[in-house]
Parts: structure tokens; sequence; C-alpha cells
């Protein structure tokens, strides 16, 4: 999954390393740090992060968002320049703790939860109730015009559709290759490959007909499109999960009782319309996050 892109952006040098750790001083000893990645979804999920700790306990949060990627939070949580932050469990699994891909939530989750703990001394919480993976989206009029659902439903249909697809997931390991052969989708033509951005501007303009996109990108929710259901599990897990220094636990029990608190109420629905408030609509993240957990009563 493309979260894990992130990754070698923090990889490209030894120098950049440096210059971000050592930017990222100690955390105080009277509060703990937050930390996240530098897209919208992370600082949304950060700020759910600290806001429910402060609503807990009288703690303080520091917030240090747009942190480069998976390889740089990691660093910073193991050195305890940061006590929190949201992974995903495929990410977490692959990329940082270089397991073989794993298909399987229930086991994921558990392989990622005893490895951060037996390596890093870091506890994985409750996931929070969404993935975010590769989805196939197509128009809503369609999916309701034709009783669709699942992917599996597609294949009777695609070889009279128009694909779109992002550069990456035309060619790798558990994109394009591996799907049309778990659901025998064909399509009418080779697929439209193009720029992430441009994916919802040729679907809505029916220029094609269904995209590979991210389960919680903003634009589906905004446009009314539909997320087939991978019914055949092709795509691997992605839970958000929020990772946490056993010693912060130690230190602010209140961390624990945020986590039980925030476990399993994000949908993937809520996740998009949050990201659609930053991005589309340019709202504070802050003031989304406090929007919805006084929707939610958190």
């Amino acid at each position: 999954m493309r979260r894990g892109l992130w990754i070698a952006a923090g990889c490209l040098s030894a120098v950049m390393m440096c210059i971000v750790v050592t930017g990222c001083s100690p955390p105080r000893s009277d509060h703990p740090v937050i930390g996240a990645k530098n897209f919208t979804e992370q600082v949304v999920l950060g700020e759910f992060l600290a806001q429910e700790i402060e609503a807990h306990s009288k703690l303080k949060v520091e917030r240090r968002f747009y942190l480069a990627g998976s390889y740089i939070c990691q660093q910073a949580l193991v050195a305890g320049r940061i006590d929190a932050y949201v992974e995903y469990t495929g990410t977490a699994l692959t990329a940082i703790l270089k397991q073989p891909l794993d298909r399987d939530p229930l086991r994921t989750l558990a392989t990622v939860r005893g490895l951060y703990a037996t390596r890093y001394g870091v506890e994985v919480g409750a996931p929070l109730g969404f993935e975010n993976t590769f989805a196939m989206v197509i128009r809503g009029e369609d999916a309701r015009r034709l009783q669709l659902t699942k992917l599996s439903q597609a294949a009777a249909y695609s070889p009279q559709w128009r694909l779109g697809v992002g550069y990456e997931f035309e060619q790798r390991p558990d994109g394009l290759p591996g799907l049309s052969a778990a659901y025998g989708l064909k399509f009418a033509a080779a697929p439209r490959t193009m720029d992430l951005g441009l994916l919802y501007r040729a679907l809505n303009a029916h220029q094609v007909d269904m995209i590979a996109a991210n389960s919680t990108d903003g634009p589906i929710e905004a446009l009314g499109l539909t997320v087939l259901e991978d019914d055949l599990h092709y795509f691997p897990p992605y839970q958000a999960v929020p990772l946490v220094r056993t010693e912060a636990l130690k230190r602010w029990p209140e961390i624990g009782v945020a986590l039980e608190a925030l476990a399993g109420r994000i949908t993937a629905e809520d996740m998009r319309g949050m990201n659609e408030a930053v991005d589309g609509e340019h709202r504070d993240p802050a003031e989304v996050v406090r929007e919805f957990r006084g929707r939610k009563g958190l």
C-alpha cells in the first residue's frame, strides 16, 4: 500500500535522518508527545489521540506532526522523542517489522502486537475501526443501477468498462495484475494511467468507469461514489492502530484510557468525511476532530 512510500522518503539519506531526529528534542518530563506523518489523515488521527488524552486527563499534550513518514515516526518512537502515533497494520508488518505479507487481519494484528512489544517496548492499541487500503471505486449511480456492492459482482460488467489507475497500482504485486486474476476482471481497453489526483475527475467526467483509489479518500463521499467491497479479501489489511511506548503508558495511564475510548469509533466513511473537510473545505484539522468527537459523544 502506498502508505509505505513515506518510508522511502525517510530513507533517502542518512543526513536527512539526522536532521529530523536531532530536530525532535526529547519530550518534556511532564507531558506526553503525539506524533503524526505528513499527510492529512495522519494529522487528523494525531489530533484524535491528543484530544482524547486531554479529555480524559489533566495532561497537556504536545503535538509533533508532519514527520516524514513511517520510518521517521518509528525512530522517534523508539528514541522516546514521541510517545505515540497511528500506524497501519500492513505497513507496520512489512515495512517496519520486515515480515511477509499476510492477508488475514487478525493474524496480522497479532503478529504486529507481539513483535512491537518484544522488539521495541511498544504496545499496539485496539484498531480505531477503519482501514486505509486500496479501493475499487465506481460512480454511485452505476452502483445503484446495476445493484453492485461487491467487487466479485463487477466481473460481469467490467468488459464494458474503462479502468483508471495510478502509476504504482498497475505494477505492484498487490495491485492490478493480481486483482484482475483474483476476480476475473477484464476491461474494454488497457487501463488509463494517470496521476492519483486526476482519477476522481476522470471518473466523474465518465472518462473511466472504475478507478483504483484509497479507501479513505475524501472525494468518495463528496462525489457520492461507491467503494466495491473486496469480498475475496485480495487487498492486505491496513487497519489503523495506535502505537504507544509501554513506558509512556506506565507513566501516564490516562493514555490507555483515551485509547480505549477511541477503539472502533472511526469508520472509513467517517475518515473520508474528515479528510474531505480538511482537504476539500480547507478546515482546521483540530476543529474537524473536535466537531466529530462532539457528535460521537467522545
